[in-house]
C-alpha cells in the first residue's frame, strides 16, 4: 500500500515494511530531480511515461515466456523483445517469479522479477529497461535491489542465492549483462538501510 512516506508491505505478520525499489531509489533521487529541473517538468513526465510503460511492457513479456505463455510483442516493443528473448531463455529451474518477498532482519519487502539458474548458476534475476547503455557505476543500485531479494528469499526459504544478474533491454542495442555477488552488496545494502530509516522514519 501507499503511504505519504511512500510504498509499504504488509508482512503476514501485520509488520508494514518499506519497498525496497523505494529504498534503493533514494540512491538516484537527486539525479533524478535535477534532470527533471534541466528538462521541465512537462518533458520529463514525458519521458518517464513512455519509460515506465516500456518496462511494464517488457517485463510482462519476460514473465509470460518465462510461464510458456504465449508472447505477442506489439510493433513499439517487438526489436527489444527479440533482442532480449535468447538472453532471457537463459533461464531454467526458477524457483521465484513475481513472487512477493520480505525479511524481517531488513525490514524490507518488494516484489522480486525472477530467482532462477541463469546459464546454470541459481541467481536473482532483475528485468530493466534502458534508452542508453549503462556502465557498471550507474546501476550499483540495482544490485542493491538484487541483493535484498536475496536475503529475503533465503531467510524465508533456507536456500542461498549468491548470484545476481541483472538484464537490461537497450533501445537500439544488445541488451546488458551484468552480474556479481551477493557478498560484495550486503553491508552497502545494511548501510543504506539504516540511513534511510533516520530520515524516513520506516
Amino acid at each position: 500500500m501507499d503511504l505519504p512516506e511512500g510504498r509499504v508491505y504488509k508482512t503476514p505478520s501485520g509488520k508494514a515494511y518499506p519497498s525496497v525499489t523505494q529504498v534503493t531509489g533514494s540512491l538516484t533521487k537527486h539525479h533524478i530531480l535535477a534532470w527533471r529541473k534541466r528538462v521541465g517538468e512537462e518533458e520529463a513526465n514525458r519521458v518517464s511515461t513512455v519509460a515506465s510503460g516500456r518496462g511494464t511492457r517488457i517485463h510482462s513479456l519476460c514473465e509470460a515466456f518465462l510461464r510458456a505463455d504465449d508472447v505477442q510483442a506489439d510493433m513499439f516493443d517487438s526489436d527489444m523483445w527479440n533482442d532480449m528473448k535468447p538472453y532471457v531463455d537463459k533461464i531454467d529451474n526458477i524457483h521465484a517469479l513475481e513472487s512477493k518477498l520480505y525479511s524481517d532482519k531488513l525490514e524490507l519487502a518488494g516484489t522480486v522479477d525472477c530467482i532462477g539458474e541463469y546459464d546454470g548458476v541459481l541467481s536473482v534475476i532483475d528485468f530493466k529497461t534502458s534508452k542508453r547503455l549503462k556502465d557498471i557505476n550507474s546501476i550499483q543500485h540495482y544490485f542493491l535491489q538484487a541483493t535484498a531479494y536475496s536475503v529475503m528469499f533465503e531467510e524465508l526459504t533456507g536456500i542461498a542465492v549468491p548470484n545476481l544478474a541483472i538484464l537490461i533491454g537497450v533501445d537500439h542495442e544488445q541488451p546488458q549483462i551484468f552480474q556479481g555477488k551477493r557478498s560484495s552488496f550486503i553491508q552497502p545494502l545494511i548501510d543504506l538501510r539504516q540511513s534511510f530509516r533516520k530520515i524516513n522514519l520506516l
